[in-house]
């Protein structure tokens, strides 16, 4: 058995578990959006962070990488612990991965990706859209246990470009976070 396992947020800088293969590419219909609140790494339950999920989106592509998982012991220790990291993330989908933009056919099928569904009554830390102003002001404000919420969007957007991906949402929300950030400490000098 082999078990390959897509990130989109900060599983593309850290994994956290022994992996064979590390692929970069992307999943397509769907689109990454700031939309889940973090209550337990970039957020306490009273100030919620916000995270990434995927949404659907049809003609949309979502840039990430596989990590390619080999042998029953690694796969049972990525899956412990993927469960408890990603336990706010109610949905497990199993979709098409693909590493080239012009082909029809993926690299693999069957690539695991947790999502945060937009139903509140199995995802109580949903937070859905905001304007961009709320979005950057609220993850400015959310700290928790994993640090500070900016530095989550900042890596985000580092290892997207490291990636050669230019997520137009992740960056306009980083340039409002860094707008904010600097407007603060004028204002504080």
């Amino acid at each position: 058995m082999v078990l390959w396992v897509f990130g989109y947020g900060s599983l593309i800088w850290k994994a956290g578990f022994h992996y064979d293969d590390r692929l970069v590419g992307f999943i397509k219909d769907y689109r990454r959006v700031f939309y889940q609140g973090s209550t337990d790494h970039r957020g306490t339950p009273e100030y919620p962070g916000r995270t990434v999920t995927i949404e659907p989106l049809q003609g949309e592509v979502c840039w990430g990488v596989a990590y390619k998982v080999s042998g029953e012991e690694d796969e049972q220790t990525a899956m412990e612990h993927l469960e408890v990291r990603e336990k706010q993330y109610d949905v497990k989908a199993y979709l098409d991965f693909f590493t080239e933009p012009t082909a029809t056919s993926p690299a693999i099928s069957g690539v695991m990706v947790y999502i945060a569904s937009p139903d509140k009554k199995l995802n109580r830390n949903y937070l859905g859209p905001s304007s961009l102003e709320e979005m950057a002001n609220q993850i400015v404000n959310a700290k928790g246990p994993s640090g500070p919420n900016r530095d989550y969007l900042f890596h985000l957007e580092k290892a997207l470009l490291q990636l050669g991906c230019e997520d137009k949402h992740v960056m306009d929300l980083a340039n409002a976070v860094r707008r904010i950030l600097s407007e603060k400490e004028l204002t504080a000098s």
